[in-house]
């Protein structure tokens, strides 16, 4: 009797213990190994950055290891699409303005609204028009980690060669008007020396959106239920880069490789986060301005990038402590060497302002800070890419003179109008 007792009591320790045990393993033990993976389409120097993060962020969550993975930019969407496709989704990603609609649609995003309610996180330190993309019927589907206003970079030495004043002197003076501006990029131009150029690639037609918008028009109506840039304002915008390319010649024309650090491109639009290679330039003086104004003002375009958690991760739970981290104060901070925090406490920070090599702080204030309530965020649609390719298009008939363009905008209409029903 008493070796059945016995039996029974080891029986029931050894089903104690493993009953401990397995709790312990299903309750997501720190001992547990788990590994995630972080999608972007970021340059070396944006990985550097995320790996010296995450050193710090394995210190504390020893456990976890991330898997980064960098796709280029042009094939980011379609890849998560085909992911997608095959259940194969990153656990973490950067999402760009333009995605957000689609992957929506796709119902391929993590919901996270429970961010708001974490006091530790002040969510109410982002501006709240950076969070707007993310929302959806009351609910957060992604945190933004830069919010880029489009700038004017500069070679200050082109101007003053050309005894001209630069965009930051006409901003003060009042009159960096558009008019000025071709203005100014023809006075500046000369033989290999362009006065301005609008496009990163020759895909980045999105720029010139800030023109229409300052003189009243749009690419859409305010539902997106009707393409809207053919139109008057859009007419003149387009006429003014035809005047530019083929008259002036102030602009360089398709295919032309020609880079703002070669010293020969008077006035270059893009994003501030741009910052990050302008950097690097030794050869000449350059600096930042806001873009000109038009009679309703001055609308830059407004980047917007990313994070979003995708559906069927393995490990929500440590998605979500991850992409906490990477938005936490500390993490915008480390980002911000490249983007425009969308934390209120970061981006009025001497350490976003005072970075080696940035532009002036007058500057900064000028065309970054000052510029968050005017910008305007770039369009975004669940048809996009097939928008995106009519419009493409549509510069290509300018820019090989096949068409006006009034005729190329009628065009672009015709073929955008049916996917926006």
């Amino acid at each position: 009797m008493k070796k059945f007792g016995l039996i029974l009591l080891v029986i029931i320790l050894i089903t104690v213990t493993s009953a401990c045990s397995s709790k312990e393993k299903t309750s997501g033990s720190k001992d547990e190994k788990v590994e995630l993976t972080f999608m972007i389409w970021g340059n070396e120097a944006h990985q550097e950055v995320y790996k010296k993060l995450l050193e710090k962020y394995y210190k504390t969550h020893p456990n976890i290891k991330v898997n980064l993975q960098s796709v280029p930019f042009p094939d980011y969407q379609q890849k998560i699409s085909v992911l997608a496709a095959g259940r194969e989704l990153p656990d973490v990603g950067w999402v760009a303005e333009r995605m957000v609609p689609q992957f929506m649609d796709n119902d391929i995003l993590e919901d996270i609204t429970s961010f708001k309610e974490d006091k530790d996180y002040k969510i109410d330190d982002f501006f709240p028009s950076t969070l707007d993309l993310f929302k959806k019927e009351d609910k957060l589907y992604g945190i933004p980690f830069s919010t880029p206003p489009m700038v004017i970079f500069y070679n200050k030495d082109l101007f003053v060669k050309a005894g001209e004043k630069t965009p930051n002197e006409h901003f003060a003076d009042g009159t960096w008007t558009w008019e000025q501006f071709e203005k100014s990029a023809k006075a500046i131009t000369a033989d290999g020396v362009y006065g301005a150029n609008f496009f990163r690639d020759w895909n980045t037609w999105i720029s010139l959106l800030s023109r229409t918008w300052s003189y009243g028009g749009d690419l859409f109506n305010e539902d997106q239920t009707k393409f809207t840039w053919n139109s008057q304002e859009g007419i003149d915008t387009l006429k003014m880069l035809d005047r530019m390319m083929f008259a002036d010649k102030s602009h360089p024309k398709a295919g032309e490789q020609v880079s703002f650090e070669s010293g020969k491109i008077g006035m270059f639009f893009d994003v501030y986060s741009y910052v990050s290679s302008a950097r690097e330039v030794k050869d000449f003086t350059w600096d930042i301005a806001p873009l000109p104004e038009g009679p309703e003002g001055r609308f830059p375009m407004l980047g917007q990038a990313g994070y979003s958690i995708f559906k069927g991760s393995k490990h929500p739970k440590e998605a979500k402590e991850l992409l906490k981290f990477f938005t936490s104060e500390e993490g915008i901070t480390a980002t911000s060497t490249f983007f425009v925090p969308p934390r209120e406490s970061v981006l009025s920070s001497d350490q976003f302002v005072n970075q080696p090599n940035n532009p002036p702080k007058e500057s900064i204030q000028h065309a970054v800070i000052d510029e968050m309530n005017n910008a305007r965020l770039q369009a975004g649609h669940i048809e996009w890419q097939k928008i995106d390719n009519a419009i493409q298009f549509g510069f290509d008939e300018l820019f090989g003179q096949l068409k006006k363009p009034e005729e190329i905008l009628e065009g672009m209409e015709k073929k955008i109008d049916p996917l926006l029903k």
